[in-house]
Order: C-alpha cells, then structure tokens, then sequence
C-alpha cells in the first residue's frame, strides 16, 4: 500500500467530495464527518463520481446516468451500472486524511 496524503479535514467540509489526481484518480467524501474513497470513474461509463451527488444515506450518484453507489463498499445499486467501484481506506490523523492506494495501482 501507499499511503497518500490527502488533504486536512478543514479542506473537506461535510456533504462535499475532492476529486484526488491519484493513480488511480480517487474521489474523496465527507459524509458526516465519515471520509470514504472511491474511484472517481464510474464504473457505467465516463463520469466522475466527485461531481456526483452525495446523498446522507452515504451513497453518491453519478452526475451522468443516475447510478448510485454505496460509498461504504462501492456496490452499485440501482441500474444502469451492474459492476462495483473500487474502494480505498481511509486514515485520518490528527487534522490529515490519507488515503491507501494498493501498489499495483499506484
């Protein structure tokens, strides 16, 4: 795993995303003071999941094709997507979150 920084937790107020030019590019969310991480692409076609919609239920839904995905596990639920988006953990240390990208990925 790499650990990447990335951001403090005053950059990301609650209900909003940061999108994370990463490899992969990530979307990072505060849901409830929760920070969860997801492929910013969806996995239904070319859309970034950080300028989805955040609901409170902790699901975003993507800005193209309605999609939503549990940011808890990445699961689609509901069509047109089928296949789920990759996950990452999320560390928050102090006032920084860090997210954990897998090495082959990286």
């Amino acid at each position: 795993m790499s650990r990447v920084l990335a951001c403090s937790t005053a950059e990301l107020p609650e209900g909003e995303a940061l999108r994370l030019e990463t490899s992969p590019v990530i979307a990072l969310f505060n849901v409830g003071g929760e920070f969860y991480a997801i492929n910013d692409r969806c996995s239904h076609g070319n859309a970034s999941m950080s300028e989805g919609y955040l609901e409170d239920d902790a699901t975003v839904e993507c800005p193209l094709h309605a999609a939503s995905f549990c940011l808890k596990t990445g699961k689609a639920m509901c069509l047109p997507a089928t296949d789920p988006i990759a996950t990452y953990p999320v560390f928050v240390e102090g006032d920084d979150v860090y997210v954990d990208i897998p090495e082959e990925a990286s």
